[in-house]
């Protein structure tokens, strides 16, 4: 009832912390939530979709979008394949009051929240243990044995910035996780700062 301006729920963890699953289940109840599609310079996993999962581009496409000023951060993974956020549909979303949620490394976190200083909040997901982390890269398949061993070797670097984030959730129980991740979406819309239309909505209180 109140207008007020978008934010970005940034989920970061290391890979195989559930982030995507936890993503999909939350736009399943949270119906104007939407995604921020990434472009990324990696070849596309099995059922993946261009446009869907990531927009898959080229090298030298992803360099023009970075001297563009298009991304709103990027950054090169494992020193292989690189991510990046476009700007223009997070902002346009942000301006008209909807929100975007994004699955992106701590990294990437920082920088989006440099660029929108005020619209970044941030759970990072930290696994039950390191040994659940490894079965979990294993259980979904694609992975080469030195790609897990990589994996595992570059979750502990990415686990000692958990403390940078707004909020950290173990994601044991996967219901339970997204039942505390909707709660933190939850509590960011209502936040005052993000109430643009809260003077308004008070001055108009007698007459309602």
């Amino acid at each position: 009832m109140i207008p007020r301006r978008g934010l970005c729920l940034v989920l970061a963890g290391p890979s195989g912390g559930g982030k995507s699953s936890i993503a999909r289940a939350l736009r399943e109840v949270e119906p104007g939530l939407a995604v921020s599609v990434s472009v990324t310079t990696r070849p596309p996993r099995p059922a993946e979709r261009d446009g869907v999962d990531y927009r898959f581009v080229s090298d030298a496409r992803f360099q023009e979008l970075v001297a563009s000023g298009d991304l709103l951060e990027w950054a090169k993974v494992l020193g292989r394949y690189c991510y990046g956020t476009p700007r223009t549909p997070v902002e346009a979303a942000l301006a008209q009051g909807g929100d975007m949620i994004f699955d992106i490394d701590w990294q990437g976190f920082r920088s989006l929240r440099a660029a929108l200083p005020g619209d970044v909040v941030g759970v990072f997901l930290l696994p039950p243990s390191m040994a659940a982390l490894e079965a979990r890269l294993r259980a979904r398949g694609g992975e080469a044995e030195a790609e897990v061993a990589r994996r595992m070797a570059r979750a502990a670097d990415e686990i000692a910035h958990c403390g940078e984030f707004d909020h950290v959730v173990v994601n044991d129980s996967f219901d339970v996780t997204v039942t505390e991740v909707r709660a933190v979406l939850h509590a960011a819309r209502s936040a005052t700062a993000r109430l643009s239309g809260l003077g308004a909505f008070c001055a108009a209180l007698p007459a309602r």
